[in-house]
């Protein structure tokens, strides 16, 4: 990426573009290059990211920090040598691997310039956990989340209503408010479930040994959950598939705002509740199912 940046940059000053990246067009761009598509894809990326200021960088796959922490803070390091723009180094991990780290591992990654961590909780109900195989128990999320919040790491915590079907969703909710309260991250952010392709789940959904919520039991479920819940927290819903319905024309309206920033608890935990009793209120054939999006291979 380093060396890509720098032979940009130094193509925008022999250009009309003066040296000002914002102004270089990919046609320019991918005229100097040789005719390989992932070549030309590589350099877009890196033209892209430039253009938008070279302000945040997000290190890719799901567990970065099961990386060796001296390793991973040498990576970190670096990025921040070679970029002195970024203002910002995110990455998902695993509720386990951060549990077995040292508190001074995570202070370290924190120093190095690691600010915002991304991990799936998805619930707090053990034995919900236990069921889905996510290899972590409520307490290990509990005490990793603890460990993120105590170095100054910016943290996400993902949930996932409708995971426990209708036989485990009270206890899902209830649970997962208790262990979002231990750990009163920065965000939460709500993944409804859908079972995908090729998963048991799926397959239990197909065969009627899982029962989905229906879209009024999915909206009393996240209820049960924001009434639980006493975090300082921003609260999003950021993702189609939270719920929604369809309006007069047909169209797709989201019950609650999907921008980024969510809603700030506990400041507008009743604008919340107040959305959920509007949208208990919507006849339940207008509202969209989970069903719809298995249906519709948008899952």
């Amino acid at each position: 990426v380093a060396l890509i940046s720098a032979e940009i940059k130094n193509l925008a000053k022999e250009t009309s573009s003066a040296g000002n990246i914002k102004s270089l067009a990919a046609r320019t761009l991918f005229n100097r290059l040789p005719l390989i598509d992932n070549i030309h894809q590589s350099y877009f990326n890196v033209l892209n990211w430039l253009q938008s200021g070279a302000k945040t960088v997000f290190l890719q796959d799901a567990d970065t920090p099961v990386i060796p922490t001296q390793q991973l803070v040498e990576i970190i390091l670096y990025l921040r040598n070679k970029f002195p723009s970024i203002e910002r180094v995110t990455s998902y991990a695993r509720a386990k691997t951060i549990y077995k780290k040292k508190d001074d591992e995570i202070a370290d990654l924190f120093c190095a310039g690691l600010t915002r961590l991304h991990i799936g909780l998805e619930t707090g109900d053990d034995e919900l956990l236990k069921k889905v195989q996510k290899g972590v128990t409520a307490e290990e999320h509990i005490v990793a989340g603890k460990k993120i919040k105590k170095a100054g790491i910016q943290f996400s915590e993902y949930i996932m209503p409708g995971l426990g079907g209708k036989i485990m969703s009270v206890q899902h909710a209830e649970n997962t408010a208790r262990v979002l309260n231990a750990i009163d991250p920065d965000f939460i952010r709500s993944r409804p479930f859908s079972p995908l392709p090729g998963t048991p789940m799926l397959d239990d959904y197909l065969n009627k040994r899982l029962q989905i919520l229906s879209a009024h039991e999915r909206l009393k479920e996240i209820k049960i959950l924001i009434t639980n819940l006493n975090v300082t927290s921003r609260v999003c819903f950021d993702h189609f598939r939270n719920p929604a319905y369809y309006n007069a024309t047909g169209q797709v309206v989201h019950i609650f705002k999907q921008d980024y920033d969510g809603y700030k608890f506990p400041d507008e935990k009743e604008t919340v509740l107040a959305l959920l009793e509007k949208g208990l209120k919507i006849s339940e054939d207008k509202l969209l199912q989970t069903k719809d999006f298995i249906h519709l291979g948008i899952i």
